[in-house]
């Protein structure tokens, strides 16, 4: 690509980051501005998306509050994003797992990925 691009983008992409799959349980501490305040809020729930590359590469989280599916779309190299913890892999066989949507309780659980030893 343009290495002029490629250099600044280097510069925000230096983070290190756990690797992320759609499936995985992820805890995402997001840095949140009320009036004059800053603190930190964690969002935990099922990635269902992974999107883009480089500088604007996005996930999509899905969890379930008080019977409501909410998704919110983090991106991983913005400054408001703190960390990312993985809580647990999920063993999917889709990279888009928009069917979770549709499903609720114990029809959204993923089986979850054996570790090699």
């Amino acid at each position: 690509m343009n290495p002029i691009i490629d250099e600044l983008e280097k510069k925000y992409t230096d983070r290190e980051l756990p690797v992320l799959n759609p499936g995985d349980s992820v805890k995402v501490y997001v840095r949140i501005i009320e009036g004059n305040k800053e603190r930190t809020q964690a969002f935990e729930g099922t990635i269902i998306k992974k999107h883009g590359s480089g500088v604007s590469k996005t996930i999509t989280v899905r969890k379930t509050f008080q019977g409501v599916g909410v998704e919110r779309v983090f991106s991983l190299y913005s400054p408001r994003v703190e960390r990312v913890e993985v809580l647990r892999r999920g063993d999917v066989r889709r990279s888009k797992l928009y069917y979770l949507r549709e499903r609720s309780g114990k029809a959204t659980r993923i089986k979850e990925k054996m570790e090699k030893r």
